[in-house]
């Protein structure tokens, strides 16, 4: 049982179809659940700091139940996406469920979709990273793939990354610059990798043309099927996605600072140079993503074997509570910036 204890993450997906189904104000069901009562959930439950024995990490590489609960989540988000625009396209919603319905699904598609898509996107097999790829879709997000794979973890704490939040940085400043440094940032890495394969921009190898390509036909079939309202709420859903991506990168790093050795290169990615947090119910919906520390010191570990760091700076509060507090600086500011190392703080 405790194997298949992470199909908890498909919650947000049902409590998603509740809100469609239902509509009124249940369509509200889904930030009501992943900010209020999972926040809730985490502050009740024991916190959970113990690892893996070697043998037991061995034994859980082993079983490919963990790998299918990440499957899984691809026809679970497109089956959704496409109720939700059955139900958005037949139905005279009022502003307030439209409202809600695309804050459910952006809600859906940033931990369903993007976070499982960076999972799978440190798989070396082929169909897994197709997967992770296909689930940045509806997000708007491809890029992610580039950036944070050759970029962020090469990057990480410093100031040359986009997704390390500075110290005394609040999270509204954090979307803007993140999202449009990551974004072409990923331009930048595509077109040195062509150029070292002496590839030209139309290259068939290039692919953030590809996930341009892709993303406007997403966009393309969802107006000619369904309409501008859908097509609508298909882009503000993708925006609601990746601001929920943005919103975890901000906590992830915030503050942190990787230090500069004799030869003017940055010291390696320790385990003090990300939040981790043990807070057990954010743990499961996030596939492990809260251990975000031993994901940054070894990238090839699977999320169910990731490890807990005493050196790792703790979030006092599971990462969907934390992510509720980011949203008010004052607030997010008295609580962190006394944890941050003062030997670390970014400026």
């Amino acid at each position: 049982m405790k194997d298949i204890k992470y199909i908890a993450a498909f919650s947000l997906p049902v409590v998603a179809i509740i809100g469609l189904y239902f509509k009124g104000v249940y369509t509200f069901l889904t930030p009501v659940y992943a900010f209020g009562i999972i926040p809730v959930l985490d502050l009740l439950l024991p916190i959970q700091t113990e690892n893996l024995t070697a043998e037991e990490a061995d034994s859980k590489l082993k079983r490919k139940v963990f790998d299918w609960l990440l499957y899984m989540n691809l026809p679970v988000v497109l089956a959704l996406l496409i109720y939700s625009f059955i139900i958005v396209s037949t139905n005279v919603l009022a502003t307030y469920e439209f409202i809600g319905l695309f804050i459910s699904m952006g809600i859906v598609l940033g931990t369903n979709g993007i976070n499982v898509a960076h999972e799978l996107g440190h798989r070396q097999a082929t169909n897994e990273r197709f997967i992770g790829k296909a689930l940045l879709l509806p997000a708007f997000y491809m890029h992610f793939y580039i950036e944070h794979n050759f970029g962020h973890h090469l990057h990480a704490a410093t100031p040359e990354d986009p997704a390390t939040a500075r110290y005394n940085q609040s999270v509204y400043s954090f979307w803007f610059t993140s999202t449009v440094r990551q974004y072409f940032n990923a331009w930048r890495i595509q077109t040195k990798r062509l150029e070292n394969n002496n590839q030209s921009f139309l290259s068939v190898k290039n692919d953030m043309l590809w996930y341009t390509i892709l993303q406007l036909a997403y966009l393309a079939v969802v107006f000619m099927v369904f309409g501008k309202t859908v097509l609508l709420f298909a882009i503000l859903s993708g925006i609601g996605g990746f601001i929920m991506l943005e919103t975890v990168n901000y906590i992830e790093h915030y503050g942190l600072l990787r230090h500069k050795t004799k030869s003017g290169r940055y010291e390696r990615v320790r385990e003090m140079h990300s939040w981790n947090s043990n807070h057990v119910v954010g743990r499961i919906v996030l596939y492990e993503l809260t251990r975000h520390s031993d994901h940054h010191y070894k990238t090839s570990k699977k999320y169910q074997i990731l490890d807990c760091h005493d050196e790792s700076p703790q979030m006092p509060f599971g990462y969907p509570t934390s992510m509720v507090l980011a949203l008010m600086p004052p607030l997010w500011f008295k609580i962190m910036n006394k944890r941050v190392p003062r030997d670390m703080v970014s400026i």
